[in-house]
């Protein structure tokens, strides 16, 4: 299994601790991974912007560096997500549809290729987890709860076999965060007010720590905790399964 990793572009500039993390975790359960280096954005921001048509460059890079590999894995969700929704190619669409149906979520990756059973993790601290909307409602990594259907988990399945680590309860655990991509910028009084409403939920319970697979959601709430001089801190999910 030869495993390529896609690191996103804010990630790698903002939060390189998250791709280390993913690349140490994914070494240490015995996958075969490689980081392509001629890789950049994969053009969620423009797409999101109404620029999908700009995207053409974005694309065909990505399939130069992604398409021999047996699967990739990413750290975003909604990057994962954009991959697997909108990735085309006129050059190469046969390779752009085989990378749409390989590329995983690193948590979905885990739980559903790997199968991961014992993470001989410790992180003893209490965790508040954020289910971004991309991965819940996109990549179903969670069962939403306004569903009438049996609840599941992959991020709290995961969680679960780290070693001390205390995963609190929340009042709204399905809330978006406000961050929404360009949604922050458009609508910068929604967003602030929905990222302190969903920080606030994850203070009112005790947590240490805020957790999550999509750092672009928990850079959104780290801001909104700096400048309310919160000691808590964010983590991306990938940091916390590599603990030791």
């Amino acid at each position: 299994m030869r495993v390529g990793l896609f690191i996103p572009c804010y990630v790698d500039q903002f939060y390189p601790n998250a791709g280390i993390a993913t690349y140490q975790l994914l070494r240490k359960l015995g996958v075969d991974v490689t980081y392509p280096t001629g890789q950049t954005c994969c053009g969620q921001p423009m797409a999101n912007s109404g620029f999908e048509h700009l995207t053409k460059d974005c694309n065909n890079l990505f399939i130069d560096n992604f398409a021999e590999f047996d699967y990739i894995v990413s750290p975003s969700g909604s990057c994962t997500l954009h991959i697997k929704d909108h990735l085309h190619s006129e050059e190469a669409e046969e390779k752009a549809t085989g990378i749409r149906h390989k590329i995983y979520e690193l948590v979905e990756f885990l739980v559903d290729i790997l199968k991961v059973k014992d993470l001989h993790a410790r992180f003893p601290h209490k965790v508040g987890l954020h289910q971004s909307c991309h991965g819940q409602r996109g990549l179903f990594l969670t069962q939403m709860t306004e569903l009438v259907a049996p609840y599941f988990s992959k991020p709290q399945q995961l969680l679960s076999q780290v070693e001390g680590l205390e995963l609190i309860a929340l009042s709204r655990e399905d809330e978006c965060c406000g961050f929404g991509g360009t949604f922050c910028v458009v609508e910068e009084a929604v967003s602030v007010k929905m990222g302190k409403d969903r920080v606030k939920d994850h203070l009112t319970h005790g947590a240490e720590y805020i957790t999550g697979a999509d750092m672009s959601c928990l850079m959104h709430m780290e801001g909104i905790l700096k400048r309310e001089n919160s000691g808590v801190k964010v983590l991306h999910i990938a940091e916390i399964l590599n603990a030791e």
